[in-house]
């Protein structure tokens, strides 16, 4: 069986985003709304500007007893997040988000947003692949020293 793309695996097809003013709240809230772990931070037309995740309210907001009213989106999400096409593999962008240690990924093809990866949208094959290359590559770079 052929394995999936992350745009076949992604169960939005939609896009959830806010703009870089928003507050830290505002995203918790869109974010359980849309029951997701994420929100993407765009500029008007649909230029992405980063990335929020659930991790980062909880580690730079509420770990840092920031008010999450008063605490813009733009100063504590991650700027310029990683992206890749809609044609990637599953296991190839696990084995991205495993070397790289994020677990939301978002997806463009030329300047349009298709939507977000997460790494609950992975299959446990595909996981078990990715897990695998990721060890594989480990074991290839203390051999080269």
């Amino acid at each position: 069986m052929a394995e999936r793309t992350v745009f076949q695996s992604i169960s939005r097809k939609h896009v959830i985003s806010l703009g870089p003013q928003a507050s830290s709240r505002d995203a918790a809230c869109v974010m359980t709304r849309a029951n997701c772990g994420s929100v993407l931070v765009l500029d008007l037309p649909d230029m992405l500007l980063g990335i929020l995740t659930e991790r980062d309210l909880m580690t730079r907001v509420l770990a840092r007893g920031l008010d999450p009213d008063r605490t813009a989106v733009r100063e504590v999400m991650t700027p310029n997040p990683i992206c890749v096409p809609p044609e990637t593999l599953v296991s190839d962008a696990v084995v991205l988000m495993l070397e790289r240690g994020f677990r939301h990924l978002p997806l463009v093809a030329g300047a349009k947003i298709l939507g977000v990866f997460s790494i609950r949208d992975a299959l446990p094959r595909e996981l078990g692949t990715a897990v695998s290359l990721t060890e594989f590559r480990e074991q290839v770079n203390d051999a080269l020293g």
